[in-house]
């Protein structure tokens, strides 16, 4: 069991799937080989419980992590394996934005029902193209909480609301995942730091703890593995702070991973 006590996190877009949305059949067999082998693989993505579709036990076998690090979700069990969401603190916070931007739109996405202040057409499809259900309020207190995270959509104000969240809220950690979209989180949250708690989870030394992504929002992942693996046809930004830099997602990334780790664990 060469792989005993070791985790692979990947991300899921661009990483983990080809261009054309699939884990190709070489990927699948390395995933397969490494989890026969004694090793601990699982998907570290930004979409919440309610959008994420792809678990299959067959290339999973540790809890998922969710919301950029906020949840894990362990399938298996169906249960939260832990989970650091936000809620009534920022109620203030998220009224400021709505009084200070009222074109900008808020969806808070709790574990099972979302919801959303002044819904846009580009909000509804960011829900429905997921499949999630959501509803629409007035007041962040209508909106069941915590949530896993809040997203703020505004088309022309993105860089506006981070300086006004900047200066006027400094105790929230937010991350703009698109030049549209601001994702607001509890402080200290960060796929990085989910990292390391679902290691700790799993009793599993941070030292065989490894991770692969290519964007912005896993660049804290890619810095608190062991050795971070970007594919080379990732974001500068991930590039700038990749271990080491394997082919792309369309060649197999998460294959050449395991290849090299299977170097490493002789």
């Amino acid at each position: 069991m060469k792989f005993e006590k070791v985790l692979i996190a990947s991300d899921y877009d661009g990483t983990l799937y080809n261009e054309e949305g699939i884990i190709t059949t070489e990927v699948r067999d390395k995933i397969a080989y490494f989890i026969a082998n004694g090793g601990k693989f699982t998907v570290s993505t930004g979409r919440t419980y309610q959008g994420f579709h792809a678990y299959d036990s067959s290339y999973i076998n540790a809890p998922v992590m969710l919301a950029n690090g906020a949840v894990a979700y362990d399938y298996e069990k169906d249960c939260i394996a832990f989970a650091n969401s936000v809620g009534e603190d920022i109620f203030d916070a998220l009224r400021d934005v709505h009084s200070k931007f009222p074109t900008a739109s808020i969806e808070m996405y709790s574990f099972f029902d979302s919801y959303v202040i002044n819904n846009c057409p580009t909000s509804t499809r960011h829900f429905t193209s997921q499949g999630i259900n959501f509803s629409e309020v007035s007041d962040p207190s209508e909106a069941k909480a915590p949530w896993a995270k809040v997203m703020i959509f505004s088309p022309d104000q993105s860089q506006d609301i981070q300086e006004y969240l900047s200066a006027e809220h400094p105790e929230l950690h937010f991350l703009p995942t698109s030049d549209r979209y601001i994702e607001v989180m509890n402080a200290g949250v960060d796929k990085g730091t989910g990292l390391l708690r679902l290691a700790d989870t799993l009793s599993i030394p941070h030292n065989r703890v490894y991770a692969v992504g290519d964007g912005y929002n896993d660049i804290e992942m890619l810095v608190a593995a062991e050795c971070g693996f970007v594919p080379c046809n990732g974001s500068e930004e991930a590039l700038a702070v990749a271990g080491q830099v394997v082919r792309s997602n369309d060649e197999g990334a998460v294959a050449h991973v395991i290849e090299i780790l299977d170097e490493v664990y002789l």
